[in-house]
């Protein structure tokens, strides 16, 4: 028997909308989860602090710019773009890190500063 119906048989009621919120939103925490190493792999490799730096970058230029791989470079901004922390411009190829992460992502003296925090999860 499945947990379904033994909550029915025993007069529970299940609301589909609130258990669809529920494996919603611990699918986002699974998302957040995994990307936990992918900020903080940025913020160690240094990808953040150029992109803040340089101002948009294709992967080929970021790689360049921090001595890394192009091809891990370039799998790592289309994660970061996937979850807001890049953004990407279609049009150009390539990725920028906007004032909002950069803060949160690269001043180590800002309230903000967020990758100690992902380095714990």
């Amino acid at each position: 028997m499945s947990i379904t119906q033994a909550l029915v048989e025993a007069g529970a009621e299940v609301d589909g909308d609130k258990l669809r919120q529920f494996v919603s939103r611990a699918v986002d925490e699974v998302g957040a989860t995994l990307n936990a190493a992918l900020v903080v792999m940025g913020d160690k490799l240094g990808l953040y602090r150029a992109l803040r730096d340089a101002g948009p970058l294709a992967p080929y230029d970021l790689a360049d710019r921090t001595g890394t791989a192009e091809l891990y470079v370039r799998e790592w901004l289309n994660a970061q773009a996937a979850g807001g922390y890049v953004s990407y411009d279609p049009d150009s190829g390539r990725y920028a890190l906007p004032p909002e992460q950069a803060v949160a992502l690269t001043d180590e003296d800002s309230p903000a500063y967020l990758p100690g925090l992902f380095q714990v999860a």
